[in-house]
Protein backbone atom coordinates (compact mmCIF):
# COMPACT_ATOMS: atom_id res chain seq x y z
CA UNK A 1 0.00 0.00 0.00
CA UNK A 2 1.25 3.61 -0.85
CA UNK A 3 1.60 6.15 1.42
CA UNK A 4 1.37 9.10 -1.20
CA UNK A 5 -0.79 12.13 -0.66
CA UNK A 6 -1.64 12.31 -4.54
CA UNK A 7 -3.55 8.51 -4.63
CA UNK A 8 -3.00 5.67 -6.49
CA UNK A 9 -2.11 5.96 -10.40
CA UNK A 10 -4.96 3.42 -10.79
CA UNK A 11 -7.77 5.55 -8.81
CA UNK A 12 -10.63 5.89 -11.15
CA UNK A 13 -11.23 9.53 -11.33
CA UNK A 14 -12.71 10.73 -15.28
CA UNK A 15 -10.33 13.06 -17.14
CA UNK A 16 -7.92 13.41 -14.61
CA UNK A 17 -3.93 12.71 -14.74
CA UNK A 18 -2.90 10.24 -12.44
CA UNK A 19 0.06 10.40 -10.01
CA UNK A 20 3.57 11.49 -11.49
CA UNK A 21 1.82 13.72 -14.12
CA UNK A 22 0.89 10.23 -15.98
CA UNK A 23 -2.32 10.19 -17.98
CA UNK A 24 -5.32 7.75 -16.90
CA UNK A 25 -5.38 5.20 -19.82
CA UNK A 26 -8.14 3.58 -17.91
CA UNK A 27 -10.67 6.65 -18.25
CA UNK A 28 -12.43 7.30 -21.72
CA UNK A 29 -12.27 10.68 -23.03
CA UNK A 30 -16.05 12.57 -22.53
CA UNK A 31 -16.88 12.94 -25.97
CA UNK A 32 -17.10 8.86 -26.39
CA UNK A 33 -19.78 8.81 -24.10
CA UNK A 34 -23.96 9.67 -24.38
CA UNK A 35 -26.79 9.47 -22.46
CA UNK A 36 -29.13 7.34 -23.63
CA UNK A 37 -32.37 9.01 -24.60
CA UNK A 38 -34.61 5.95 -23.19
CA UNK A 39 -33.43 5.39 -20.01
CA UNK A 40 -32.04 8.88 -19.14
CA UNK A 41 -29.24 8.47 -16.63
CA UNK A 42 -27.43 5.56 -18.26
CA UNK A 43 -24.42 6.33 -20.03
CA UNK A 44 -23.24 4.80 -23.43
CA UNK A 45 -20.03 4.16 -24.83
CA UNK A 46 -20.45 5.58 -28.40
CA UNK A 47 -18.01 2.91 -30.39
CA UNK A 48 -19.70 -0.30 -28.12
CA UNK A 49 -23.48 1.25 -29.66
CA UNK A 50 -22.74 1.70 -32.87
CA UNK A 51 -21.08 -1.92 -33.06
CA UNK A 52 -23.94 -3.42 -31.59
CA UNK A 53 -26.29 -1.01 -33.80
CA UNK A 54 -27.73 0.28 -31.19
CA UNK A 55 -28.15 3.92 -32.15
CA UNK A 56 -30.43 6.26 -34.37
CA UNK A 57 -30.29 9.85 -36.52
CA UNK A 58 -32.80 11.75 -36.18
CA UNK A 59 -33.26 15.51 -36.96
CA UNK A 60 -29.53 15.79 -37.70
CA UNK A 61 -28.16 13.99 -34.87
CA UNK A 62 -27.53 10.73 -34.10
CA UNK A 63 -28.81 9.29 -30.12
CA UNK A 64 -27.58 5.98 -28.87
CA UNK A 65 -29.03 3.54 -26.22
CA UNK A 66 -27.90 1.59 -23.41
CA UNK A 67 -30.19 -1.71 -24.65
CA UNK A 68 -31.78 -3.06 -27.72
CA UNK A 69 -35.45 -2.80 -25.92
CA UNK A 70 -34.58 1.48 -26.53
CA UNK A 71 -34.44 1.66 -30.00
CA UNK A 72 -38.00 0.49 -30.54
CA UNK A 73 -39.28 2.97 -28.06
CA UNK A 74 -37.32 6.26 -29.38
CA UNK A 75 -38.59 4.88 -33.18
CA UNK A 76 -42.29 5.54 -31.12
CA UNK A 77 -41.59 9.06 -30.27
CA UNK A 78 -38.40 10.30 -31.08
CA UNK A 79 -39.28 14.14 -30.81
CA UNK A 80 -40.51 12.86 -27.05
CA UNK A 81 -37.05 10.87 -26.40
CA UNK A 82 -34.67 13.59 -28.23
CA UNK A 83 -36.09 16.57 -25.89
CA UNK A 84 -35.14 13.95 -23.15
CA UNK A 85 -30.86 14.45 -23.48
Amino acid sequence: MSNSTTGSCCSHNPGAVAADGRKDLLTRPADEYAECPVMVGSTVVKADAEAAGLFRDYDGKRYYFCCAGCGPAFDADPAKYAAAV
